[in-house]
């Protein structure tokens, strides 16, 4: 399996791109910015995309999925509960101060289902529904032959966990998810959050100030 994942756009999200080596099938998770990079990523690898999903509908998340779409056709799905977001993207950067033309939004194409598992030839990602940070956040749940791997998205980071300020937000929510959800995941799990450096399960656990207790 291939993942790469790096970051772009102002906020520098994580954008990750999981595809089958066999097939060359490839599902791009938030795209957030920087679509010729993406694009550029997915030629040298020789893929082609079969679907766009997010683990949320911020800007800063969802950026570069209209481009995306246009250069690939692939189908974009997000979580039900997190299109009002997406109804008013263009509102969205005055949350954190900013001011600049946001482009069309995205076109989303279908809802994530938690339980299901998202197609990409031999491989899959397994959605599970994350609210807190938003109402329809999730993360997704992937077995590689190098173990386990989280894409959590603003839910958990290294060290951190996701906003609840925001409108949408809800921290008892974001403390219920990460408990029931992300924390019942094998130790080991590789955890690429929507913004920083990886980490694992075990890290967090031992070392996350915000989920002592948790």
């Amino acid at each position: 399996m291939i993942v790469e994942s790096f970051p772009v756009g102002l906020l520098q999200c994580n954008c990750t791109i999981l595809a089958c080596e066999m097939t060359r099938e490839a599902i791009v998770v938030d795209p957030g910015g920087e679509v010729a990079r993406i694009q550029a990523r997915l030629e040298a690898n020789g893929l082609r995309v079969v679907k766009i999903i997010h683990t949320h509908a911020h800007f800063d998340h969802v950026h570069g999925t209209h481009e995306l779409q246009e250069a690939t056709g692939a189908e974009t799905l997000l979580h039900t509960d997190d299109t009002y977001l997406i109804d008013g993207y263009r509102e969205q950067p005055a949350m954190v101060g900013m001011s600049f033309d946001t482009g069309p939004p995205p076109r989303i194409d279908g809802g994530l289902e938690p339980g299901t598992s998202i197609r990409f030839g031999e491989g899959g990602a397994l959605v599970l529904h994350t609210p807190g940070h938003t109402p329809g956040s999730c993360c997704f749940s992937v077995k590689t032959p190098d173990g386990d791997l989280l894409l959590s998205g603003d839910t958990l980071f290294r060290m951190g966990v996701g906003r609840t300020d925001f409108p949408g937000g809800d921290s008892d929510q974001l403390q219920g998810s990460i408990r029931d959800q992300v924390l019942t995941l094998a130790e080991g799990t590789r955890v690429i959050p929507g913004h920083g450096p990886e980490t694992t399960i075990a890290y967090e656990r031992a070392n996350n100030p915000f989920l002592q207790g948790a």
